[in-house]
């Protein structure tokens, strides 16, 4: 059975979040989503939870990373072709997200970067299915 990967997130203002990741084209699951905590839906196993600060604080003894100045995670996550790339981060700029590096392009894997509404760094790559053929 594969592991699935749930990371946690805080987020300022969760309608707006969820409105941002909803304009990109992502889903929420209800059964996990509430006036706390938002479920986003990456695949049948990779989610994202998206939690308001206050709440978040309750599953840490650490302080919240303050993420204009810092960066807690890189969220790299596959897409299907390189347009679908360009596709996610022009839409993310459009709706609130702002520019985290500019596109890179190493011929087999393409990728580029947006920072969303509360500061996380998400990077849509394609990587070429020849290039990652299983070693053997």
């Amino acid at each position: 059975m594969p592991r699935e990967l749930l990371p946690n997130l805080a987020v300022r203002d969760l309608e707006r979040t969820k409105a941002f990741f909803a304009a990109l084209g992502f889903a929420f699951n209800p059964q996990f989503t509430d006036g706390n905590a938002a479920c986003l839906i990456m695949n049948d196993h990779a989610w994202v939870m998206l939690l308001q600060a206050p709440f978040f604080q309750g599953f840490t003894s650490r302080q919240l990373t303050d993420t204009s100045t810092h960066t807690e995670v890189l969220l790299a996550f596959s897409c299907e072709s390189r347009e679908e790339v360009t596709r996610l981060v022009e839409l993310a700029l459009a709706n609130g997200g702002t520019a985290a590096r500019p596109p890179q392009d190493h011929g087999f894997m393409y990728a580029w970067s947006f920072y969303d509404p509360d500061g996380h760094h998400w990077e849509p790559f394609w990587m070429d299915p020849v290039a990652v053929q299983p070693a053997g």
